[in-house]
């Protein structure tokens, strides 16, 4: 039975919140064994993040279950030693080594780059920072709020307006994004080792994703581009690239760049078709001239009827738009159901989100309930060589939970 492009490969993810563990959680997709490496106790502190103020309750640790998946868990106290020497014996054994821990702390730790890297001259140590491994900020910490999406000046561009405060993040929007960066870095590395058989180091960080994401903008004033007023969206440029809102409080976008040829079929599909022949938007430059004009009688038209409505009535005209869609809508989307984008855990029917990517042929492992704590200490350690008298010892000591 095919087991997945990665079966056979190990790795082991020492990190946390949530890029990086993200990364393993795709190579683990695609077959990959994944041991993750977390403190006794309490655990990965990512495990907790449900419980923080302003996140949705409910009975399961939705956070867990989707970062953690087909994972197995050893809990390691690298504080110690013994803990350390552990670590090091898996490493002798792994293909792929994750961290995004804190540069001092890796050093206090023993898991840095030059600590590892001998010890397997196969491995891939794959690093994730928030502000990259030089410079003055090398050391600090980052979550995706501050490094990827407020350093990188999305923050401050996605806004209604410049009257409007910045944008808020949601929590992982720009670590799962950066989790497929990180994903094709530690993919590079291992097809570089099938041509030299040599591992190597490779790092991305939270800034250089956030602007890579704003590249286009950030490019413009690389160049030197002269940036116009930010308008609100009663005064957009352009009225058929614009959200409107519908007589049931849902909103949709439309994108209809192919405009000469599709405006007249939007008037249609709105029952105006008086605006095809009106002076005031007979032509592109016309319409662009009195977007405002336009942009009103178009709120004033969608608000005439449900969403429902006009997805059928646009839709069936072939006419580019978007549903600006509400977290409501996505657990019966029967389009990202039919394309795998959400899939059922393994012997159960909640849902999951899949990895974006997917190869002919190449079968992905139906997702697995992530590990309680520990759960594979045991395991792990036998299967690094360890007899039972040692595993009590380890145990005995704290270094293992």
């Amino acid at each position: 039975m095919d087991k997945g492009i990665f079966a056979g490969l190990k790795v082991l993810d020492c990190a946390s919140f949530i890029a990086a563990p993200a990364a393993a959680t795709v190579l683990s997709d695609f077959g990959a064994e994944i041991i993750k490496i977390e403190p006794p106790g309490a655990g990965d502190p990512y495990r907790n993040l449900p419980n923080l103020p302003g996140y949705p309750t409910g009975e399961h640790n939705f956070a867990w279950l989707l970062e953690a998946r087909n994972k197995k868990s050893i809990a390691l106290d690298l504080a110690k030693p013994e803990a350390q020497a552990v670590l090091y014996k898996l490493v002798e054994e792994a293909d792929v080594f994750i961290t995004n821990m804190p540069p001092p702390v890796r050093a206090k730790l023993g898991i840095t780059y030059d600590h590892l890297a001998h010890l397997n001259d196969r491995l891939i140590y794959a690093s994730f920072t928030g502000y990259g491994e030089k410079g003055e900020e090398a050391n600090k910490p980052g979550f995706d709020s501050n490094a990827y999406w407020a350093r990188s000046g999305l923050m401050d561009l996605v806004r209604a307006d410049t009257d409007t405060t910045p944008a808020r993040s949601v929590a992982g929007m720009g670590d799962h994004p950066c989790a497929m960066a990180f994903y094709g870095a530690i993919v590079t590395a291992l097809y570089q080792r099938e041509k030299t058989g040599k591992g190597s180091h490779v790092a991305s960080n939270l800034m250089a994703n956030g602007v890579w994401a704003a590249s286009v903008l950030a490019q413009a004033k690389l160049c030197g581009a002269k940036f116009g007023e930010r308008r609100p969206r009663e005064r957009a440029l352009n009225a058929v690239a614009n959200h409107y809102q519908c007589k049931d409080g849902r909103w949709l976008i439309l994108s209809l760049l192919s405009e000469e040829k599709q405006f007249p079929t939007l008037a249609k599909c709105l029952g105006r078709e008086d605006l095809i022949n009106d002076p005031r938007f007979a032509t592109k430059t016309d319409r662009h001239a009195r977007s405002v004009e336009l942009i009103k009688i178009l709120d004033e038209t969608f608000a005439t009827r449900d969403l429902a409505e006009w997805r059928k009535i646009l839709d069936g005209n072939g006419l580019v738009f978007g549903v600006v869609a509400i977290l409501d809508d996505i657990p019966n989307d029967k389009q990202m159901l039919d394309n795998e984008v959400l899939v059922p855990f393994e012997n159960d029917t909640m849902l999951t989100i899949n990895s974006p990517i997917w190869i002919d042929g190449a079968r992905k492992v139906q997702p697995r309930k992530p590990p309680a704590v520990g759960e594979h200490s045991d395991e792990i350690l036998r299967g690094a060589g360890y007899d039972e008298a040692a595993i009590r010892q380890l145990r005995d000591s704290g270094a293992v939970g």
